[in-house]
């Protein structure tokens, strides 16, 4: 069979194998929290419009804030959650009507990207590569860590065992 991708634009396709009839692929799902610990899901296509179009697509909840996001790539098994495989986290923030500020969140996509693939480019090349300390600085600020609890709960919430509010 045919590898199954979702519609070309979604922010990440969903790529699926199927093996002695079990259906198996990956998926990502994407939380916020707010400064209470409360796990929201937030749909990707949802977010995908919230980067195109911020003043069309608010989150008034979040407004005038900066909130912590996360992202769970999770396995699959027959479109079930089984196991957490990848998990990001960053910030992103509102203006005061509750518009994404896109181009932070770009930003900081952007360097730590850069950061992930200097060590990879410095190999290619034969010079070594050198990063822009900018760059270091602002994927970092992006950035935060939660506690053991808070990464529990977050993939439970992405295994679906935990149910939180969706946006």
């Amino acid at each position: 069979m045919k590898p199954y991708t979702a519609k070309q634009g979604q922010y990440l396709a969903f790529i699926y194998h199927y093996t002695n009839e079990s259906m198996m692929g990956l998926s990502c799902r994407t939380f916020l929290l707010d400064q209470d610990d409360v796990l929201y899901r937030l749909p990707s296509t949802k977010f995908e419009q919230m980067l195109r179009d911020p003043t069309s697509h608010r989150l008034r909840r979040f407004a005038g804030t900066r909130v912590r996001m996360t992202e769970v790539v999770v396995d699959l098994l027959d479109r079930q959650a089984i196991r957490v495989i990848w998990t990001t986290f960053c910030f992103l923030a509102f203006d005061d009507e509750g518009c994404l500020h896109s181009r932070a969140f770009d930003r900081h996509q952007r360097a730590r990207a850069e950061l992930a693939l200097a060590p990879l480019i410095a190999k290619a090349g034969s010079a070594a590569t050198v990063v822009d300390a900018a760059n270091r600085f602002v994927a970092q600020g992006g950035r935060w860590a939660p506690s053991r609890t808070l990464a529990r709960l977050i993939d439970e919430a992405a295994l679906g065992r935990v149910k939180c509010p969706r946006l």
